[in-house]
């Protein structure tokens, strides 16, 4: 059978890793199969010119797909407190209107040019529209519980929800999907529920919303402020929970001896300690994450992360969306725009890495994703209304393939 070739040709290509230069030619396959990386002197004829940077596809390393039905829903700015007490008031709805409307954000993320999606999944809701096989998912299935008896009916309720996943998304040959249990965040998963996941999850991929505000370290530190506050209103006994006299962060990573490999999402208030008590563990696994959400940071607490805290790190960076409960739209690249606002030193180049190749890594889809290498199906993706690299406030982001 003859084989299609596609060559494409643009003001520049990213590789995911650094940028090629204009005279270079991608060449792949109708189906985006990655075949070869050319000099236009060599690349021969039929080359499809574009106005703008090809860059891979990329990476939405955390995204809620399940709440896309509560666009709009919470006002913006309400501290993460009463942003979560509105989650659990309002996610309720109609079935048929939540699959639409996780039908239509899937839609969005892969026309802004998203591959992957490290997902969120506290119910079975996502997994229709995921056996399209649209994009490619890390599924986490996120379990919680603050009293200490809830834990074992917690744990079961995650293994039978993975399973399910597991039964009904399987794929010919291969490893992906991948779907395992993850807590939600340090404040709402007790020390035995941590205890369990630990034992479950041996060399397993976690995730973890992580120092997403101050009032987080505020809770562990002295057991006082907004969090103590909330589980009175949602009538939660955490008359078990004992304040750490630590940040969050170094109360909970400690739980986690088994090689499992970590993604920390939101890291809002994290700061040097943290990340060299991070350093010193020696049980953390292959790797360990920090996820960025700067969009649902401006959302719901109008701040954002100490990123020149975070920058030694940059290898360990990548960008997620979280949901539409908490953002305006699913786009890596709308994310990286914003950090690019806020963050004007901070080179397209490093920020494309982080969505890219950082975040192929922090799946474990590298090697399929994330880089024009041969042999990979990393997606393609044209970046639009650039004046230059460094000027991206008129950009777009658009799938070629």
């Amino acid at each position: 059978m003859e084989m299609n070739y596609r060559k494409w040709q643009a003001n520049d290509i990213f590789s995911g890793n650094s940028w090629l230069g204009p005279n270079q030619v991608l060449i792949t396959t109708d189906q985006g199969l990655v075949v070869d990386i050319k000099d236009e002197k060599e690349a021969g004829d039929g080359i499809t010119q574009l106005t703008g940077f090809l860059c891979p596809g990329f990476i939405n390393a955390h995204c809620h797909l399940e709440l896309s039905h509560m666009k709009g829903m919470i006002p913006i700015h309400t501290g993460l407190t009463e942003f979560i007490l509105q989650i659990v008031q309002l996610r309720k709805s109609d079935e048929e209107f939540i699959y639409q409307s996780i039908a239509a954000a899937e839609k969005q993320m892969w026309e802004s040019g998203i591959v992957a999606v490290g997902d969120i999944c506290n119910n079975e809701l996502s997994i229709q529209q995921k056996k399209n096989g649209r994009l490619r998912y890390h599924n986490f299935i996120e379990i919680s519980g603050v009293p200490a008896f809830l834990a074992q009916n917690r744990i079961q309720a995650g293994i039978e929800l993975v399973n399910k996943f597991k039964d009904e998304l399987s794929l010919p040959n291969t490893a992906l999907p991948a779907s395992t249990i993850v807590p939600h965040a340090p404040y709402s998963v007790s020390a035995e529920l941590f205890d369990l996941i630990n034992q479950e999850t041996a060399e397993q991929l976690l995730s973890i919303h992580n120092q997403e505000t101050i009032e987080e370290n505020e809770l562990f530190q002295t057991g006082t402020g907004a969090f103590m506050e909330m589980f009175q209103q949602l009538n939660i006994d955490a008359s078990s929970f004992q304040p750490s006299g630590t940040t969050s962060l170094q109360k909970w990573i400690p739980y986690f001896n088994k090689q499992q490999s970590l993604l920390l999402v939101h890291n809002v208030v994290t700061n040097t300690d943290d990340l060299i008590f991070l350093n010193q563990q020696q049980s953390i696994g292959k790797s360990c994450y920090l996820c960025l959400c700067p969009n649902a940071n401006l959302y719901i607490s109008n701040s954002l992360p100490n990123l020149p805290a975070l920058l030694p790190y940059s290898h360990a960076l990548v960008i997620g969306t979280d949901s539409l409960a908490s953002n305006h739209q699913l786009s890596v690249w709308e994310e990286i725009k914003v950090l690019k606002k806020h963050y004007p030193t901070i080179p397209t180049s490093t920020l494309l890495q982080w969505a890219t190749i950082n975040g192929a890594h922090a799946l474990n889809m590298q090697h399929q994703l994330g880089s024009f290498e041969k042999g990979k199906v990393p997606g393609l993706v044209l970046l639009e209304g650039m004046e230059n690299k460094e000027d991206l406030v008129h950009s777009s982001s658009r799938r070629i393939i």
